[in-house]
C-alpha cells in the first residue's frame, strides 16, 4: 500500500470563503482570531467542517491582521508570555464555538510566520504549546509541524503529543527540501495540475502525514479538487472519519 496522507486547508480567513473547500478537505484548520477570524467566521467554520465530516484544527497566528500574520513578530514587539496568552486566548474562542456543536479541538496548525519561528525558536515553541495546552483539554494533541520542525516537535513529544508532518501542495519547494518564499518567483503553485502532481510526489515521499492546501489564493477551490482527485486515485488519502 502507499504512503497515506491527509488533505488539510487553512480556512476560516475570507469573507467569501467557498463552502466547497470543507467537503473537499479532511482537516479544517480555522483561523481564531489572531491573523484572521472573528466569532461569526468560527461558528461557520465549525459547522461547515461538522456538516461535511471535517477534523477541526486551530490555526492561531501572530495577532497581526495587517500583515495576515506572514511577518515575524519581534519580542521586543510581542513578548513570550503575550506570545502564550494571545495562543490561548484563540484557541480557546475556537474551542466554544466548536463546543456549542459538540465537538473538540485536539488538534493545532500554527498560521504563517508563527508555523515557522516556532519550528526552530525553543522558547516560541513552548509559548505556543503553553498556550494552546491553557486553552484545549484534549490529550494528547496533535501537532501540525514542517519537516524540519525540530524545537516544536521535540518539545511536543516531551510532552507526550503526537507529531504530524506537513508538507505543501500550493507551495514551491527549493532543491535542499525548503520551501521557497512566498516573496520568491514560482514560490507558489496556481495550476491545479502541478499542485496535484507534487502532492503525489509529497506522498510518495513517505516524508509527509498530511497535505495543505491554502483556502486563501483564487484557484484554492480547483488545487484543492485536483489534489483530492489525485490522491484517491492512487488510494494515498487518509479520510477523516468525523468531525473532532
Amino acid at each position: 500500500m502507499p504512503p497515506r496522507v491527509t488533505l488539510n486547508v487553512d480556512l476560516g480567513e475570507l469573507a467569501d470563503e467557498p463552502e466547497a473547500l470543507y467537503a473537499l478537505a479532511t482537516v479544517a484548520n480555522v483561523a481564531c482570531g489572531g491573523h484572521a477570524g472573528d466569532e461569526a467566521s468560527m461558528l461557520r467554520a465549525c459547522a461547515l467542517a461538522a456538516a461535511h465530516g471535517c477534523v477541526l484544527a486551530a490555526h492561531p497566528g501572530y495577532p497581526d491582521r495587517a500583515g495576515f500574520g506572514r511577518r515575524s513578530l519581534p519580542l521586543d514587539e510581542l513578548d513570550l508570555p503575550a506570545l502564550r496568552a494571545s495562543i490561548a486566548a484563540q484557541c480557546r474562542a475556537l474551542a466554544a464555538a466548536a463546543r456549542g456543536l459538540g465537538l473538540e479541538i485536539a488538534t493545532l496548525k500554527p498560521h504563517g510566520a508563527l508555523y515557522h519561528d516556532d519550528a526552530r525558536e525553543p522558547a516560541r515553541a513552548a509559548a505556543v504549546l503553553d498556550g494552546a495546552e491553557d486553552a484545549l483539554p484534549a490529550r494528547p494533541l496533535s501537532l501540525v509541524v514542517p519537516d524540519d520542525a525540530a524545537a516544536l516537535a521535540e518539545l511536543a513529544r516531551l510532552r507526550g503529543h503526537r507529531i504530524v508532518r506537513e508538507g505543501f501542495a500550493d507551495r514551491a519547494y527549493a532543491a535542499d527540501g525548503s520551501l521557497l518564499p512566498r516573496g520568491a518567483p514560482g514560490a507558489l503553485l496556481s495550476a491545479p495540475a502541478e499542485a496535484a502532481a507534487q502532492a503525489l510526489a509529497l506522498a510518495r515521499s513517505g516524508r509527509f502525514d498530511t497535505l495543505c492546501v491554502h483556502g486563501d489564493g483564487p484557484h484554492a477551490v480547483a488545487i484543492a479538487e485536483a489534489v483530492r482527485a489525485a490522491l484517491l486515485a492512487e488510494d494515498a488519502l487518509i479520510r477523516a472519519p468525523k468531525a473532532r
